[in-house]
């Protein structure tokens, strides 16, 4: 039955989510969510390393959102309507760092000059975020909007006055330059956000080094590593061995949030150096059965956290397992010596998508305790190629 879903999900990525918008092919997303999100650029970029055939893919993925930058920002959305392309352009939403992802595609294609292009492109970005979300001048960018993480719903939400976009009078979107106002705790230092942040300066240093600008590639480091100890400074709670947002009060706003495995995924945890930290974040949070590994890891919030009790009965970043995240674990498990537990993971990824495939398929989330999915997305692009990427890993 295992081979046979996957040929069902091979054929439904490459005969409908595989579509053109304007002049180049990307991946959509699902039949729920139209069009590529900028969060879902690692979509492509994993699927064509799962399929050199689907390279023209990831480059068509990151030409299109370079290509589209506004005064050095990216859009978030990428979409179609009466038969037009259209952006978007109210919130940020990267969730991967993007200049990374940019880079391994560079790095695919071999192309010097794809380097160059994306080189040019992510200093933009930098200056973007730099001049538009570092109200606090901390030296980290700031969340102005709920949908600026992609966390739809989640309890770190709390007490925003723009949950998801902030609109303004005339009922439009704001761009995501503008800064809500009068809102209690807004702009609030985030740590997911950040870690992207250094993220993207790191992969600025690795692409000047390979275009022979040495100089730049030291100072993109050092920039990087400003980041990181900004972070350590603002938003780690030695306490409680974790990292919180913080809000513009300089209170820590002390939700146990999936934003903890961001530390890992864009590797701001040297996995040499970081060593006591990294094995204290794991057991005490990550490894813990009362917090993130549950029956059906990792849930996009600790089970035991508070605000977990109110979450939605769908689309909820407060406490269910996130297609997302799992995706996202290839980044980082490996990495750090946890391969054991993401073959696990990518065990129960199976098993909870395969009960179920006769009465919902490849949805946007799961409960972390059951393994039921909601009725949310089906055909969700990061579900399926999760699903196959287990099954390669485990079966070959």
């Amino acid at each position: 039955m295992i081979n046979q879903i996957c040929k069902e999900i091979k054929e439904r990525i490459d005969n409908i989510h595989i579509k053109k918008f304007g002049e180049k092919e990307l991946l959509s997303i699902s039949t729920q969510y139209m069009g590529l999100w900028l969060e879902h650029v690692y979509d492509a970029v994993l699927y064509a390393r799962m399929d050199k055939s689907k390279l023209y893919l990831a480059k068509n993925t990151i030409d299109i959102f370079v290509e589209n930058q506004k005064d050095g920002q990216y859009p978030f959305h990428v979409g179609e309507k009466n038969g037009k392309i259209t952006f978007g352009y109210s919130q940020i939403q990267e969730c991967v760092s993007f200049v990374t992802l940019a880079l391994e595609v560079a790095e695919m294609l071999n192309d010097d000059g794809f380097y160059r292009k994306i080189y040019d492109s992510g200093v933009k970005w930098i200056s973007w975020l730099e001049n538009n979300r570092m109200t606090l001048k901390k030296g980290l960018i700031e969340m102005f909007v709920g949908y600026d993480t992609g966390h739809d719903n989640s309890g770190r939400l709390e007490g925003m006055s723009c949950m998801r976009n902030y609109i303004l009078p005339g009922g439009e979107r704001a761009n995501a330059s503008v800064l809500p106002q009068d809102d209690e705790v807004v702009p609030i230092i985030a740590v997911d956000m950040n870690c992207n942040f250094y993220g993207n300066m790191m992969a600025l240093s690795k692409i000047a080094e390979k275009l022979g600008n040495f100089d730049d590639a030291v100072f993109w480091k050092n920039k990087a590593q400003e980041v990181k100890a900004k972070l350590f400074e603002i938003c780690y709670d030695e306490k409680d061995v974790f990292f919180y947002d913080v809000d513009k009060n300089g209170n820590k706003r002390k939700y146990l949030s999936s934003t903890i495995f961001h530390l890992f995924l864009e590797n701001l945890l040297d996995k040499e150096a970081d060593r006591a930290l990294i094995d204290k974040i794991y057991t005490r949070h990550i490894k813990n059965e009362k917090e993130f590994w549950t029956n059906y890891p990792f849930p996009s919030m600790a089970i035991c956290d508070k605000s977990c009790e109110g979450h939605m009965v769908i689309n909820s970043w407060g406490y269910y397992t996130q297609g997302l995240i799992v995706l996202r674990c290839i980044r980082w498990m490996d990495y750090y010596g946890m391969s054991k537990d993401f073959d696990h993971i990518c065990k129960k990824w199976i098993e909870a998508w395969t009960d179920c495939y006769d009465d919902f398929k490849f949805g946007q989330e799961i409960d972390p305790v059951t393994g039921k999915p909601t009725k949310s997305s089906e055909w969700y692009s990061s579900c399926m190629l999760m699903y196959l990427y287990a099954v390669k890993r485990l079966n070959g």
